[in-house]
C-alpha cells in the first residue's frame, strides 16, 4: 500500500511539472535550432544541432515515448551528431570556417521555412485527437516486440546503415590524410 501511495504521489506531482517541463524543452528545442539557421560557425551549428535533437528527446520523455527518447539520444545525438562533427573535422583544412550567404540566399530560406510552417500549422489544425497518450501506449506494442521485429525481419537494414555510416566515416578520414 505505501509503494501505491508513493507512486501515486510521484505521478501527481509529474502531472503538474509537465507542462513547466513541456515549455523548457519546447524553448531549448526551438531557441537551439534558430541558432543552427543564423550561425555562420559549423562546429557551433554541430553542438546547436546537440541541443536541439536533446531537446526534441525531452519532449519525447514528456510523451512517454522513451524509447524514442532514447533512439533519438543514442543514434542522432550520440552517433549521427559525433559522425557530422569528425566528417567536419577530418575534411576541412579549418574546422572553424565561417559561412557567409548572400541575401537571396537568406530570402529563399525564409520563405521555404515560413511556406513549411504554414503547412504543418495547416496539417496540425485538421488532424482530428481521437485518443490520449495513455490510450495510443496502452493500445502499442511493447518495447520487446519493437525489438524481436528490429533484430529479426529488420536487421539487415538496420546493418546496412551502420555499414553505411562506418563507410562514411572511413571515407572522411582516407580524404583528410590524402590532402594533407
Amino acid at each position: 500500500m505505501f509503494t501505491t501511495l508513493a507512486a501515486g504521489t510521484e505521478t501527481d506531482s509529474l502531472a503538474q511539472v509537465a507542462p513547466f517541463l513541456y515549455l523548457i524543452f519546447a524553448a531549448i528545442t526551438i531557441l537551439s535550432a534558430w541558432m543552427i539557421v543564423i550561425s555562420q560557425n559549423i562546429v557551433r551549428m554541430a553542438m546547436y544541432l546537440l541541443f536541439t535533437l536533446g531537446g526534441v528527446a525531452g519532449l519525447y520523455f514528456l510523451m512517454s515515448a522513451e524509447f524514442l527518447a532514447a533512439i533519438q539520444l543514442i543514434v542522432y545525438a550520440g552517433g549521427t551528431l559525433i559522425l557530422i562533427v569528425f566528417g567536419v573535422m577530418l575534411t576541412s583544412k579549418n574546422p572553424f570556417i565561417r559561412l557567409q550567404s548572400m541575401l537571396w540566399e537568406r530570402c529563399v530560406a525564409i520563405g521555404l521555412g515560413l511556406l513549411l510552417a504554414m503547412l504543418m500549422i495547416i496539417a496540425l489544425a485538421n488532424t482530428p485527437i481521437k485518443q490520449t497518450g495513455t490510450e495510443a501506449v496502452a493500445q502499442n506494442h511493447d518495447i520487446h516486440t519493437l525489438a524481436i521485429t528490429m533484430l529479426s525481419k529488420y536487421l539487415v537494414p538496420f546493418e546496412v546503415a551502420a555499414v553505411l555510416l562506418l563507410v562514411v566515416m572511413i571515407g572522411a578520414a582516407f580524404m583528410a590524410r590524402r590532402r594533407a
